[in-house]
């Protein structure tokens, strides 16, 4: 819109509507008060702005013309509007917020569905909606504003992004006990007797064990599968077919009950951070941090 686009101010507007409800120029006056003068001012100048005679004057008394019929509802809704604006400034509680959230596919079922209805009783005028996706298809759709936020331990690699910490993500080295009873794994020296199992041909999973052994060559592992996400990796060690680096809260149960077993216990393992990452100067950014606090309080699963 131009800056030279007339816009008529609410009292105009007031000034007009009383005009238009008690049909006298006088009367509306004395009901907005000002004085007859003022009043046939105010409203010669929203006539003069809008470029449209708004009534057909007499001496006895006004009627609207039919640009007047057409702004009348128009005027009665700006100034409820108006009104409006001042109510949710002094009102208490919270507003509707609707939000959609990415997450990985693993990480929302087994933390995010589960906190949904946490999460409303909390705040019951606040919707939140998923959407299960890989790391670059959540940082693509934030940026293009398609989702309002993501939960992901990814690192950010795009500008104009911010981030509040949920839980720290630690990790596991891991296979099924029968597997390395037979064949053990104590090092680099072993590797070749076993598969890695991982989600992606960089092996970012495993970069967590080579980081945190600051070492630089990849292990000669038998072979490398590579399966795309957690899910069908943890499916594939409870068979045996091979070893993998895992989030520790995904397989803890696993861990727990002796499907699964550590590998390399001792060995310093590189953490990362679960993150709630949105855009900034996102308009909903104090709306985004409280929540980043409530699912702090919640652990994960």
């Amino acid at each position: 819109m131009g800056a030279d686009v007339y816009l008529p101010d609410l009292d105009s507007l007031r000034c007009f509507i009383a005009a238009a409800e008690q049909r006298h120029f006088r009367s509306a006056a004395r009901a907005v008060g000002l004085s007859p003068a003022a009043f046939s001012d105010r409203i010669k100048r929203l006539e003069a702005g809008l470029g449209a005679p708004l009534f057909s004057r007499t001496t006895r008394s006004v009627a609207l013309t039919s640009a007047g019929h057409r702004l009348l509802p128009e005027a009665r809704h700006c100034l409820e509007q108006a009104r409006r604006c001042v109510e949710v400034v002094n009102e208490e509680g919270e507003l509707p917020l609707e939000l959609l959230l990415g997450t990985r596919y693993e990480l929302g079922m087994s933390w995010m569905v589960p906190a949904l209805s946490t999460l409303r009783a909390a705040h019951p005028l606040r919707e939140i909606h998923l959407y299960f996706g890989q790391s670059d298809d959540l940082m693509t759709r934030l940026r293009d504003g398609r989702l309002d936020a993501f939960i992901s331990s990814t690192r950010l690699t795009l500008s104009g992004l911010t981030y509040a910490t949920l839980h720290p993500e630690d990790y596991v080295f891991v296979a099924a006990p029968e597997l390395v009873k037979e064949m053990p794994l104590t090092g680099p020296s072993e590797a070749s007797s076993h598969r890695l199992l991982d989600i992606g041909p960089s092996l970012p999973l495993f970069r967590y064990l080579l980081d945190g052994l600051g070492q630089t060559e990849d292990w000669p592992f038998q072979g490398i599968e590579v399966l795309g996400s957690i899910a069908p990796i943890r499916y594939r060690l409870l068979e045996g077919a091979g070893v993998a680096v895992l989030p520790r809260y995904f397989v803890q149960t696993d861990l727990d009950t002796g499907a699964l077993v550590q590998l390399l216990p001792e060995a310093p393992m590189r953490t990362d951070a679960f993150r709630l990452i949105w855009r900034i100067n996102d308009h909903r950014d104090i709306a985004l941090r409280a929540l980043a606090e409530e699912l702090r309080q919640l652990p994960l699963r």
